[in-house]
């Protein structure tokens, strides 16, 4: 089986289990269930060899994420957005509700089968595969590989903090016309910068801002953790909240917006923009509005 991700554990890393590593590291699985059966049925390898999720793990030990047997496949007949297709990648626009990868049935790397064309490389993967995570809330641009050389060199530039990303979201109060959010993550370094570009007066929440997000780590949760910690979560962000009162709206309003990337074949830079969606618009006039006649 084809490698798709691999990790060598480092000083900063330790300690750790190998079952905590992965949660922290791995991309192409993005839950605990999905990682601790990947382990179990040996798709996630350590120093080459199968291992059990409780073992610690020492400096300069090889993670690798195997891909998964062709038998294993379900297709979820899910229509996609696809904005851009090659032999090597896809750009999808991942609608908000639904995982990335896990032990469901219902996730957008099965129904990568469904929408994409295969791959008519030598090095093909048996199905494709997205490279990086977006949570369940979050809608947005997401990048999959479709040969095993273009799922290692996105990784790799992942790895490397190469990949620049931009997020839209609209967040709960009145943000600052710009900053910057260092702030550690499970001990881990993690950075954001941040840009407003509208701040509207909301009945319910005061005030509401829409801003523009420029992350240079990619921790989980690391645009939600960071907002909120500065007073300013994300509208619909239950988890994360805080004493502020939810808007009631559709799920979280948080959008990977734009990527830019090195094309893992032709070795040229990529960029694709997408529009945020019509519920960020929605939101903010109905909030405006709702001002206007009753505030």
């Amino acid at each position: 089986m084809n490698s798709l991700e691999k990790y060598i554990v480092a000083t900063s890393d330790m300690p750790t289990r190998l079952l905590d590593f992965c949660i922290q590291n791995i991309k192409l699985i993005n839950t605990r269930t999905g990682i601790k059966k990947a382990i179990k049925r040996g798709q996630i390898k350590l120093n080459g060899d199968n291992s059990e999720g409780g073992k610690w793990l020492s400096k300069g030990d090889i993670i690798e994420i195997l891909e998964a047997k062709t038998s294993n496949h379900k297709v979820f007949p899910l229509d996609l957005k696809i904005i851009f297709e090659d032999n090597y990648i896809a750009i999808i626009d991942k609608p908000a509700g639904i995982e990335v990868s896990g032990n469901k049935f219902k996730t957008i790397q099965n129904a990568l089968l469904h929408n994409l064309k295969p791959s008519s490389k030598e090095d093909a993967l048996s199905r494709p595969v997205p490279v990086h995570r977006l949570d369940y809330s979050t809608s947005g641009l997401l990048i999959c590989a479709k040969t095993h050389s273009a799922a290692v060199n996105l990784g790799k530039q992942f790895e490397n903090k190469t990949v620049q990303k931009i997020y839209h979201a609209i967040v709960n109060g009145q943000s600052p016309k710009q900053g910057i959010i260092d702030q550690d993550i499970q001990n881990k370094k993690a950075h954001t910068d941040f840009l407003t570009l509208k701040t509207i007066d909301s009945l319910v929440a005061g005030k509401i801002s829409l801003i523009k997000l420029f992350p240079s780590t990619g921790r989980k949760h690391q645009l939600r953790i960071h907002l909120s910690a500065i007073g300013h979560p994300i509208v619909g962000d239950k988890e994360y909240c805080g004493d502020f009162s939810l808007l009631k709206g559709k799920g979280l309003f948080l959008s990977a917006s734009s990527v830019k990337f090195l094309h893992p074949d032709k070795q040229q830079f990529m960029q694709f923009d997408i529009d945020i969606p019509h519920k960020f618009i929605s939101l903010l006039k109905r909030e405006e509005e709702r001002f206007k006649k009753l505030g």
